[in-house]
Formats: structure tokens, C-alpha cells, sequence
């Protein structure tokens, strides 16, 4: 494929399986969590190679550099070739595993306890 052409964004991040569904992608474009080179992009804006790409996915953001055109979804390895990965490390498991969570249906925090959450995560109290 000839670099000149472009490709579908919502095709080519589905394509190198960094969401699970086309429509996922196209939905995740529609709600701003994708970006090409720092602008919030439609679905059907058209890639280049070496365009860098933002996508927030589960509550991380990946960023990724397209090295290679493709329009159909192919295998991981091949996919993998497709991109450079220039994402952060996730962070440890130990931190996941701290950050505090209220049980599911347990309502609103009280002010008290909103109080200590912003202390925990070291807000500031202003």
C-alpha cells in the first residue's frame, strides 16, 4: 500500500487490536479518547505512517506510532509490526491495589469521608 493513500483510523486501531470491535473504536472516537498528533479525531480520518496516536483504553493511555498501513485485522504478530509502542509502563499491581473503593450501592461518600478520600490522593484543601 502506498504511503500517499491513508486508512480509516477507527480501522487501523481495530486492525492492530488496540480495541476488541471496529465499532469500539469508532466509539471511542466519537467520545474524544482518541487522538492524532495531539488533535481529538473523527473515525473516519484518514492515517499516515509515522502519525502518533493516543488512545485511552481501560483508564490508560496508549500511545503508539503508526510504522505501517493496514485496513483488514491480522494476526498479533503481524499487528505488532504495525506500530511502535511508546506507552508508559502500567503502573505496579501494589498501586492498583491501593487506591481506595466504596462497596457497590453503599451511596453518595458523606462529607467526612469525601474529605478523606482528597487527603488520601493529596488534594489540595482550599
Amino acid at each position: 500500500m502506498s504511503e500517499s493513500s491513508g486508512v480509516r483510523l477507527d480501522s487501523w486501531v481495530w486492525s492492530v487490536r488496540l480495541f476488541k470491535t471496529r465499532s469500539a473504536a469508532a466509539a471511542a472516537c466519537r467520545a474524544g479518547h482518541v487522538r492524532v498528533n495531539g488533535v481529538s479525531a473523527k473515525p473516519a480520518q484518514a492515517l499516515r505512517v509515522d502519525d502518533e496516536v493516543r488512545v485511552r483504553v481501560d483508564g490508560r493511555e496508549r500511545i503508539v506510532v503508526v510504522a505501517r498501513l493496514i485496513r483488514k485485522r491480522v494476526g498479533a504478530p503481524e499487528a505488532a509490526l504495525c506500530l511502535i509502542d511508546k506507552s508508559p509502563p502500567p503502573p505496579p499491581r501494589e498501586v492498583l491495589m491501593s487506591v481506595p473503593t466504596r462497596e457497590r450501592g453503599s451511596g453518595r461518600p458523606t462529607k467526612r469521608e469525601r474529605r478523606e478520600l482528597d487527603r488520601l490522593r493529596g488534594f489540595n484543601e482550599d
